[in-house]
C-alpha cells in the first residue's frame, strides 16, 4: 500500500493512494497515519479493505509528512562511501547517530526555510524507515518485522551551522522545515527490493544525486536493529539512513541553496518530492 496524509498542516487527514492514483480518505477508519495505526493489526486491516468503497478525496490540497505525531528522528550519517569520500571523511567502522528535531518535518512539498545566519545550506535526498512495532535490542534477522513501511526524506543541512561551530551535528540539522517527509509510506509489500532502489536529487533542473540504496555501508535491517541497542524504538519513529554523493557541500567549488532554488528528489517506488528555498522572515 501507498498510505498517505493529506490536508493543512496540523490538520492532516490519512489517505491511501489507490490503483489510478486517486487519495481515498481513511478517517472514518483510523484518526491519523501514527503510533498505533502503524502496527501489523492495523495495516492488515487497511490491505483489505475495498479502496474504491472510501470516500474519494477529488482536491486533496497539500500532501502532508507521512507520518504524524513522530516520536523521534534519528539519522545515520556518512552511510555511502562514495560521500564519505566527497566529505573528506572515513567510512564509519559503525553507523553515526544523531538526531533531527521533529519540529523539523514538514510535507514532501513544502517550502524549505532558510534560517537566519545560514551561508551553507545543502540538501540530502535519503531512504527512510518507519517504525510499526516496538523494537528493542532486536536481531538483524527480526529487524524488519518491525518496520511499517518506508518513505523518501530530504535531509536539509546547514553545514556552517553542523560542521564551522562547536558541538554535534544537530545544530545544523534540525532546524525547521528542514525533514520533508513523504509523500508517501509505502508498505513492505510494495517497497521492492529496498537495498536497491535507485534514488535522484535535481536542483533547479541540475542533477546532484543519483545513486541507489545498494551503495549503502550499513543496511535498513542493520540499522534497525543497531540503533536498538541504545534507544527502543516506537511505532511512529523514523530512521533517516544516509545519503548517496553528490551533495552541495561536495562539489568543486561548494554550492550551496539560496532563496528561488527548487529542489527535486525521489526514490525508486516511493515518490517524489519538490521543495522551494525561501528565506526566514522572522528576526526574533
Amino acid at each position: 500500500m501507498k498510505l498517505l496524509r493529506f490536508g493543512p498542516a496540523g490538520q492532516e487527514r490519512p489517505g491511501l493512494l489507490d490503483a489510478a492514483g486517486q487519495i481515498r480518505d481513511l478517517g472514518a477508519i483510523i484518526d491519523d497515519l501514527a503510533g498505533p495505526s502503524l502496527s501489523p493489526a492495523v495495516l492488515a486491516q487497511l490491505a483489505a479493505l475495498d479502496p474504491e468503497a472510501l470516500p474519494l478525496v477529488a482536491e486533496p490540497g497539500r500532501i502532508g509528512p507521512c507520518v504524524g505525531r513522530i516520536g523521534k528522528f534519528i539519522c545515520i550519517g556518512l552511510n555511502y562511501a562514495d560521500h564519505a569520500a566527497e566529505s573528506n571523511l572515513p567510512v564509519p567502522v559503525e553507523p553515526v547517530i544523531f538526531m533531527k528535531a521533529t519540529s523539523a518535518v514538514v510535507g514532501p512539498n513544502d517550502d524549505v526555510i532558510q534560517p537566519l545566519g545560514s551561508t551553507k545550506l545543502d540538501w540530502e535526498v535519503e531512504f527512510g524507515v518507519v517504525i510499526g512495532t516496538e523494537a528493542r535490542y532486536v536481531s538483524e534477522e527480526a529487524a524488519l518485522d518491525h518496520v511499517a513501511g518506508y518513505c523518501v526524506i530530504n535531509d536539509v543541512s546547514e553545514r556552517a551551522f553542523q560542521i564551522d561551530g562547536t558541538g554535534t551535528w544537530d545544530k545544523g540539522k534540525g532546524c525547521d522545515t528542514f525533514g520533508p517527509t513523504g509523500p508517501w509510506l509505502v508498505t513492505q509489500d510494495e517497497a521492492g527490493d529496498i537495498d536497491d532502489l535507485a534514488m535522484w536529487l535535481t536542483v533547479n533542473g541540475q542533477t546532484f544525486q543519483n545513486g541507489s540504496t545498494k551503495t549503502m555501508v550499513f543496511k535498513p535491517a542493520f540499522l534497525v536493529s543497531y540503533v536498538s541497542r541504545f534507544m527502543s524504538l516506537q511505532p511512529g519513529d523514523v530512521i533517516s539512513t544516509g545519503t548517496p554523493p553528490g551533495v552541495g557541500m561536495g562539489q568543486k567549488p561548494p554550492l550551496y541553496l539560496k532563496p528561488g532554488d527548487v529542489m527535486e528528489l525521489g526514490i525508486e517506488g516511493l515518490g517524489i518530492q519538490r521543495q522551494t528555498v525561501v528565506a526566514e522572515t522572522r528576526v526574533g
